[in-house]
């Protein structure tokens, strides 16, 4: 299964500067993904983080990879819809988070993620990102999901 930016934009509440998923190219709805995030000079990060020698923050590495989550973990589910504005979707916890090279301006991060265990209330993840077959970050990812009342 593979999403387009309108796709995703259907399934996440973020929005820019937030959106860190530009497209989905496999996925299987409660087990995996492998979405891509392409990197631009234009990210607004880039003006502080650092002026003269760009480099994504690995925190926002990790939130592609929390939200790339977001978009297999309940694909399919009437119950749980991760874009609703019932339901908020929180990364709670990163373990073992590594960062293994610089991702700079001109990269496309390669996001893939594992589903380690889902439930209605809070789900694990094992996740990765790749630039050019190396992989710079990797992560274990927690993540709660909460109904809102309104």
């Amino acid at each position: 299964m593979e999403l387009d930016i309108q796709q995703i934009m259907e399934r996440l509440p973020h929005r820019y500067p937030m959106l860190l998923v530009d497209r989905v190219i496999e996925m299987v709805p409660g087990k995996s993904i492998v979405a891509l995030k392409n990197v631009s000079m234009n990210e607004p990060f880039f003006t502080g983080h650092f002026p003269h020698h760009p480099v994504m923050p690995g925190v926002l590495i990790i939130e592609a990879m929390a939200q790339a989550a977001a978009l297999f973990s309940f694909e399919g589910d009437t119950e749980v819809d991760a874009a609703s504005q019932k339901v908020a979707y929180y990364l709670v916890g990163v373990d073992g988070a590594r960062f293994r090279k610089p991702v700079v301006p001109g990269d496309q991060l390669r996001l893939e993620v594992v589903a380690d265990r889902i439930s209605r209330s809070m789900c694990k993840y094992t996740g990765k990102a790749l630039v050019d077959g190396q992989v710079v970050a990797e992560a274990k990812l927690m993540c709660a999901i909460r109904i809102l009342e309104k």
